[in-house]
């Protein structure tokens, strides 16, 4: 059953749909001097960016703690946080403290006006996959996913885009190969060809952007170069694709 959406916008020509990486939008306050006092500040921020894609049903896609089924296919999925973090001064700590303090009243003031989904151990990005790939099920026309992270356009398709409030870039199957060397088919192979840093996340030593280009242009995918290891060859990042045949 599809979900029921608040309309907030009445206007006939607003069909489209924005799904907001919300932890992802209120970092964009958390090194300002408002960093404890930016709910309505995030909330018409919110409006003005609904307003500019024509987006009648806006959807709140949060955090709820780290993705259980990733720890669970990867114990050292984002493990590297905890280590970031345990220097903070006592200052800090409190100005931590009191951004998830107000990040945590601005959801509560987000769910006056529109559909929050959050669960636990499931991140905001899982939310919005589900949706889009159920999205002729819930009813969500001309998709715009509000975030800065680039793993978000993992779900950039025909229909679905993304806006960065950070760059002020937008990334759709029109604008896609002003930003990768790759067609969105082959996204998820450069991703895992090159890891995650931020994620905590290895990839293949050797492997950057160019060259997981050039390799997914000879073998289209990490299905492909995993069938066809022992790969020839002596340079390095080959050396190590051979050794990590059971990593992808």
């Amino acid at each position: 059953m599809a979900i029921k959406f608040a309309e907030r916008y009445s206007k006939d020509n607003y069909k489209a749909t924005l799904i907001v990486d919300a932890l992802n939008l209120a970092f964009r306050w958390k090194h300002t001097n408002n960093h404890a006092g930016f709910r309505y500040e995030f909330e018409r921020t919110i409006g003005s960016i609904a307003n500019s894609y024509k987006s009648k049903k806006i959807i709140i896609a949060a955090d709820w703690g780290s993705s259980s089924y990733r720890k669970a296919l990867y114990p050292n999925y984002k493990a590297d946080r905890q280590e970031k973090y345990k220097d903070q001064s006592a200052e800090d700590k409190i100005k931590f403290e009191e951004f998830f303090e107000e990040y945590e009243a601005t959801l509560k003031l987000l769910e006056e006006n529109y559909i929050v989904l959050r669960y636990r151990n499931v991140e905001a990005d899982d939310i919005a996959a589900h949706l889009v790939k159920n999205r002729v099920q819930y009813e969500l026309e001309d998709i715009w996913l509000l975030s800065s992270d680039g793993d978000w356009d993992l779900l950039v398709t025909e229909g679905v885009n993304r806006f960065s409030w950070r760059s002020r870039k937008e990334i759709t199957v029109n604008t896609w190969s002003d930003h990768y060397e790759v067609p969105t088919e082959q996204f998820m192979s450069y991703k895992c060809l090159m890891g995650d840093k931020s994620d905590n996340i290895p990839g293949i030593t050797g492997i950057g952007p160019k060259r997981a280009a050039s390799i997914l242009g000879e073998y289209e995918s990490v299905f492909d170069i995993v069938d066809s290891i022992p790969l020839p060859g002596a340079y390095k990042y080959i050396e190590e694709l051979n050794k990590n045949k059971n990593s992808y």
